[in-house]
């Protein structure tokens, strides 16, 4: 009687541990790291609406080679500390081998050399810093770098604005800024352009009237604002009370701004990954079904969240298999056309794809809103 009841305990368990296995290997398991929460939410969350209609369209189809996609998302607030213990939890307690993230570039580097040393593959939506992918092979971007969209801004203030004196007012604390900055400057001088104002602040600076004084007395005919939008919402403002009306150019961070400024932020031009009024039929029936499921338009970081499942995906069943080291192999083979356009991996594993400019411009309703302007290739 003893050997009957402890042989159906056995089998129990051991039924209940294959049926826990086989479960888990019907799901692909990606993980997410995103700022939730904090000073850079706007991007955290609109990155995981992106990810998560990705996901929801994907599984509707019937999922990847027949498995279902799962989602686990950590919050790291934009803090590479909390960036490092998320990256931890998915890796050790969720065993993920698959992970997007972080949104900036601080916070995505601190994982770097352990996803690498772990062979996780990790894809990072929006880490614009040139050294995020040298960590190694099983690092990669969707986006394109800060030297590009530094040089973007730098060739359109020539180009298109006909600026042959710029200023530039940057976060001297800030590596985004830093790098935009210095590429910036290179493409603007090297197409016959000058420097009349170089200002720095740090980053919790609220006060920017002294440099925009100096900036002023300079009478550029463009200045450069590589920041945030939230930082850039608080220098337009500003720098328009001061009388500069000069157009303001700015890079990808500016993404956000149309919901946290005011008119001051017209007459304003910043480089993104794609524009949400672009022909393009993935770009149209990606805007259609965002709007459908979250009444809005989708920005930038949206879109690259969602490029990012595709990416994934399409690199899985190229591999036959979602392990790490095929997807790996498969990602670096990519070619082909997402929401923000044709991409390839070049051998850093950073893609081969254009930038455009976004004109901030006034709805017909009277609310801010920003218009295709230009496309800059690389």
């Amino acid at each position: 009687m003893k050997k009957s009841v402890l042989g159906s305990l056995v089998l129990a368990m051991l039924f209940a541990f294959t049926s826990c296995g086989e479960k888990k290997s019907e799901e692909i398991v990606i993980g997410g790291i995103f700022p939730l929460s904090g000073n850079v939410a706007v991007y955290g969350v609109e990155c995981k609406n992106g990810i998560d209609l990705a996901i929801e369209e994907i599984n509707a189809a019937g999922g990847i080679n027949g498995k279902k996609v799962v989602l686990i998302s950590e919050d790291d607030e934009g803090n590479p500390d909390k960036t490092v213990n998320a990256y931890q939890k998915l890796t050790s307690k969720d065993k993920v081998k698959l992970i997007i993230g972080s949104l900036t570039s601080g916070c995505t580097q601190a994982i770097t050399n352990r996803a690498q040393a772990q062979k996780v593959v990790q894809i990072a939506p929006a880490a614009t810093a040139p050294a995020i992918t040298d960590a190694g092979d099983y690092i990669f971007r969707a986006c394109y770098t800060d030297p590009f969209q530094g040089k973007v801004g730098g060739k359109f203030a020539i180009e298109t604005l006909n600026a042959k004196n710029a200023a530039i007012l940057y976060d001297a604390g800030n590596d985004y800024s830093v790098g935009l900055t210095e590429n910036f400057e290179s493409a603007f001088t090297a197409a016959g352009g000058t420097i009349v104002a170089k200002e720095a602040y740090t980053t919790d600076d609220k006060d920017f009237n002294a440099q925009l004084t100096k900036i002023k007395s300079a009478s550029p005919d463009v200045v450069y604002l590589p920041d945030y939008y939230n930082v850039v919402a608080l220098i337009a403002k500003q720098l328009r009370v001061q009388g500069i009306d000069t157009p303001i150019v700015g890079a990808d961070g500016w993404d956000g701004i149309l919901g946290n400024a005011g008119d001051e932020v017209l007459n304003g031009f910043y480089s993104n990954h794609y524009a949400v009024d672009s022909t393009s039929p993935a770009v149209q029936n990606f805007v259609q079904a965002f709007n459908k499921k979250y009444q809005k338009n989708p920005n930038s970081f949206a879109a690259l969240g969602y490029d990012c499942v595709y990416l994934l995906k399409d690199a899985i069943v190229k591999a036959g298999s979602a392990e790490a080291a095929a997807v790996k192999v498969a990602l670096e083979a990519t070619n082909g056309d997402y929401v923000t356009g044709h991409l390839t991996f070049d051998a850093n594993h950073n893609p081969v794809k254009s930038a455009v400019m976004l004109e901030i411009v006034k709805s017909d309703e009277g609310s801010l809103t920003t218009v295709y302007k230009t496309t800059v290739n690389p």
